[in-house]
């Protein structure tokens, strides 16, 4: 099971039962009994895993945690587990980003479902992130002149457009889109569309006239 799973609840009891309930599913399990606790131990907010969070707790409350890991720039993934919750505050919190509201007590298969869905969208969102990386990497390394006959090619332009365009001849446009292809490492026109409109060069949906 990959990540830790980080439990923030004043309950020293409940936090000893979690912990012994996620630790025979195979997790690793770090135990807090308030807010601050968490903010002074977790160095790394990058790491993967998520936060089983607690609404009532002494300081700073679990909505408000919510708020301040936001703004630290966390991404590891909430899952609110408490026995004091109304209807506001479960739609705050799920506004604010959380994973899932869960109500004390709670199964051992609710709640491991929620944890393996909060794990399985932070993978997927690290993936996307690791994806986008590598596409600016890619447009990095391109030359000025790679990089502009890349605007064009995204945008529909063809060859001898571009060359007229850029004052160069068709042939040349030719290698450099071949060029271009190699440093983004696509193999198809649709590849280069999809790396621009990751970026935000383009509208979803296709090329610009």
């Amino acid at each position: 099971m990959p990540g830790v799973i980080h439990v923030v609840d004043d309950d020293a009891s409940f936090r000893t039962a979690i912990e012994r309930r996620l630790k025979l599913a195979g997790y690793d399990v770090a135990t807090y009994a308030s807010a601050q606790e968490l903010l002074d131990k977790v160095q790394d907010l990058e790491t993967s895993g998520c936060i089983l969070l607690d609404v009532q707790i002494p300081g700073l409350s679990g909505p408000e945690l919510q708020g301040r890991l936001a703004e630290l720039g966390s991404r590891l993934p909430i899952v609110f587990l408490t026995g004091h919750a109304d209807t506001a505050t479960t739609v705050r919190a799920i506004k604010a980003g959380a994973e899932d509201f869960l109500m004390k007590p709670v199964s051992s298969d609710q709640l491991l479902g929620a944890i393996e869905r909060a794990l399985a969208h932070q993978e997927s969102a690290l993936s996307q992130r690791n994806k986008l990386e590598s596409i600016r990497a890619h447009v990095a390394s391109l030359t000025p002149r790679e990089r502009q006959v890349f605007d064009l090619v995204v945008r529909g332009r063809l060859n001898k457009q571009i060359a007229y365009e850029l004052g160069t001849t068709e042939r040349t446009v030719k290698a450099h889109r071949h060029q271009v292809m190699e440093k983004m490492q696509v193999q198809s026109l649709a590849e280069l569309v999809s790396s621009a409109e990751r970026l935000g060069m383009l509208a979803p949906g296709g090329r610009t006239d």
